[in-house]
């Protein structure tokens, strides 16, 4: 694939994630929040796990597929925290950004060893599988939307 090919590749990707990471919050407002991360979850199982066992490389409308659904998830994870700590929600905001980041610099720095080792295939092979932690999310308490009035009550 020539360069120019793949920034086009990698663009539209990244546009995907962008528009999952706006479209996901209203949604998790409309069908709940927990449903929005099951979806993003179990929607990227089968394509990330495609590419694991058939080892090709995905079409453009799978990537972008991909990039929606997995980001999607990402404005309901926030809102979720934020009702779990009702009340503290900088704390849980700081922690999810710095944790998020942290965790993924680092991670980034482990795959980059680990294809120095192995070989970028191996890499590619291991990320297929990365989405299934998501299955955690069977062990999130179930939430109610609470409504929050942020007027001043009249004293």
């Amino acid at each position: 694939m020539s360069i120019q090919s793949a920034q086009l590749h990698l663009f539209g990707f990244l546009f995907a994630i962008a528009l999952g990471t706006l479209v996901g919050g209203p949604v998790g407002d409309r069908i709940g929040r927990k449903r929005v991360i099951w979806v993003s979850i179990l929607g990227v199982a089968p394509f990330s796990l495609h590419v694991a066992v058939r080892g090709c490389c995905l079409d453009e409308r799978a990537r972008l597929v991909i990039g929606l659904t997995i980001a999607s998830a990402f404005s309901a994870i926030l809102v979720f925290a934020q009702e779990l700590l009702p009340g503290r929600v900088g704390t849980v905001s700081g922690l999810f950004f710095g944790l998020a980041f942290g965790v993924g610099g680092i991670g980034a720095a482990l795959l980059g060893k680990l294809a120095d080792v192995r070989g970028i295939e191996f890499v590619y092979s291991v990320c297929s599988f990365l989405p299934l932690i998501g299955l955690l999310t069977a062990f999130l308490p179930d939430l109610r939307s609470r409504r929050v009035s942020i007027r001043p009550s009249a004293a």
